[in-house]
């Protein structure tokens, strides 16, 4: 990214869903966050905004919303996403980062972040943007790597490791993952402008023996009556919280939709070959039914 805007982590071309996701290794995993899920989200909603969605692993879960707008950065992983769900009127796909998100203020009344977060170069700064999107009392599902997990406490413990999972500075494992301190993402949710309601602990049995061992089913059962613990002690690999955004919406134009993520204009007109920015100048092309505002696609004109 250019000028003062973090890094993306860009999953352009990526087999990551049929190579991570697809040969079944990870059914435990996946079943887990489902639990986690079902557990945390709303029982009915308008409009759902799924950050990082991807290939769409995830967005059928999300059922009682009246509409969903998957947001990622990749066009290729929001294509196979496409292919999945189809055309669908229900489904808005948007390729665009989480730092310049192209929706007005209180477009949403719920949102998730799953599998991305750890991603974040600045995570406070994509908390408050996700913030901005939000109606006021919307519920928000973030999930994140967390540092102090027990693995990371007993490497440190025997100093295999050099990085201090207490420290709650955020680790960045390798370039652009990053794992984060519980009591640092509670911190800049609420700077954020966001109320915990409650946090889970996920995917206490991702090891390799134990999955070997034991059928996923059973993993996934004992991983979801063992959630809830997440209200005392949190040394599980990810975390699953859920917050209300507290703030109320800054004031937009009424009706107002997009938003330009570069100039931060209302004044955005829609025809068939995209958007339009009267403002700025910039043009967003529209793909195959996919909105592109990823930066190396402004074009002014």
């Amino acid at each position: 990214m250019s000028g003062d805007q973090p890094p993306i982590c860009d999953y352009e071309g990526s087999d990551y869903q049929d190579r991570f996701w697809t040969p079944g290794e990870r059914l435990y995993e996946d079943g887990a966050e489902a639990a986690a899920l079902h557990r945390l989200l709303p029982k009915s909603g308008k409009f759902m905004l799924e950050l990082g969605a991807g290939a769409g692993r995830n967005t059928t879960r999300y059922s009682g919303f009246e509409r969903i707008a998957l947001l990622d950065y990749s066009l290729s992983q929001l294509q196979q996403a496409q292919q999945g769900l189809g055309r669908d009127k229900r489904y808005l796909y948007v390729a665009a980062d989480a730092y310049r998100l192209p929706f007005a203020p209180g477009l949403f009344d719920g949102a998730t972040m799953i599998r991305t977060f750890h991603h974040m170069a600045d995570p406070r700064a994509a908390l408050i943007s996700v913030a901005e999107v939000l109606e006021r009392d919307a519920k928000f599902v973030l999930e994140y790597a967390n540092k102090r997990n027990l693995k990371a406490v007993l490497r440190w413990l025997v100093r295999a490791q050099t990085w201090n999972p207490f420290d709650r500075a955020p680790v960045e494992l390798v370039r652009l993952n990053f794992n984060f301190h519980p009591a640092a993402v509670r911190a800049w949710l609420m700077d954020a402008g966001f109320d915990l309601e409650l946090q889970l602990a996920v995917s206490m049995f991702r090891q390799p023996l134990l999955k070997r061992l034991f059928p996923p089913q059973t993993l996934v059962a004992l991983d979801a009556a063992l959630q809830p613990s997440g209200k005392w002690i949190l040394v599980s690999p990810s975390v699953f919280v859920r917050a209300r955004a507290r703030l109320a919406p800054s004031s937009h134009p009424i009706g107002a939709f997009w938003r330009c993520p570069v100039c931060r204009s209302y004044q955005v007109d829609e025809n068939p070959n995209g958007l339009h920015c009267q403002n700025c100048g910039r043009r967003w092309p529209v793909q195959e039914g996919i909105y592109d505002f990823r930066s190396r696609s402004e074009e002014r004109g």
